[in-house]
């Protein structure tokens, strides 16, 4: 726990993701925009858009995370809950929400993204390891779900991943002394879960698509706590592509 480890770094990133990259990934972000418009799936279109503009793996995840359909943009948004949580039950997409936080206090790739959600490139493919960074992610979560005054917070963490369960131990112990009551549930389809339920704390497209509404907390810690972070950032691209930097 002592070894600094900066989640989600990839140094293939400077190159793929440089400023004359970042030029390019736009411009291909705007044509996946359009294509998803005209209703062609993520998958196809992306792989479609990124042998276009001959991108990388990790492009062409980026493309496919950030990048959403103005029906689907719209959907969300309006499901969107931005004031008021006091007194209410949050259901906590655990691992998606603690990796991102552990990505952001790392200084590690982030993506603003077109629905207004903050997500990484982190890709731990079902494994997971508490590192130095993992206790503030809680705490900073904890804090904010304090400053809005919620009555309990319900994480929800996928059982086959590995070290679940030290996770799961990690957060009772962290959250043991604020005000709001804490659970976490170790289960094995945790998407099926929050896609049933409101005051969803995720920034999974799957999941926001289908609960009855979301909470976009990652944005708010990382804009009000951590600060000065460099995103790549696609969320203007649906007002035409035209950017500024």
């Amino acid at each position: 726990m002592c070894k600094v480890v900066k989640r989600g770094y990839f140094p293939s990133d400077e190159k793929d993701f440089s400023s004359e990259s970042v030029q390019i990934l736009y411009k291909a972000g705007c044509d996946l925009y359009y294509l998803l418009n005209q209703e062609y799936n993520i998958k196809g279109a992306s792989t479609f858009v990124g042998n276009h503009y001959l991108l990388s793996e990790r492009q062409r995840l980026a493309l496919a995370r950030a990048i959403s359909s103005g029906k689907s943009i719209k959907s969300r948004r309006d499901k969107e809950l931005k004031d008021n949580l006091e007194d209410s039950v949050v259901n906590i997409d655990g691992f998606n929400t603690i990796i991102t936080l552990e990505v952001a206090l790392s200084d590690s790739l982030l993506l603003k993204c077109m629905d207004g959600t903050i997500r990484d490139l982190a890709a731990l493919r079902g494994t997971y390891r508490l590192i130095d960074k993992t206790e503030l992610a809680i705490t900073l979560i904890g804090e904010m779900l304090e400053k809005n005054k919620v009555r309990e917070a319900i994480f929800y963490l996928d059982a086959p991943v590995s070290n679940s369960g030290k996770l799961k131990q990690h957060i009772l112990e962290c959250l043991n002394n604020f005000s709001f009551d804490v659970q976490v549930e170790n289960i094995n389809n945790v998407d099926a879960v929050l896609e049933t339920l409101d005051n969803v704390i995720t920034s999974d497209a799957i999941i926001l698509d289908k609960c009855k509404s979301w909470i976009n907390l990652n944005k708010k810690i990382i804009e009000e706590r951590i600060g000065n972070h460099s995103y790549i950032d696609f969320s203007s691209l649906m007002d035409g592509g035209k950017r500024n930097d």
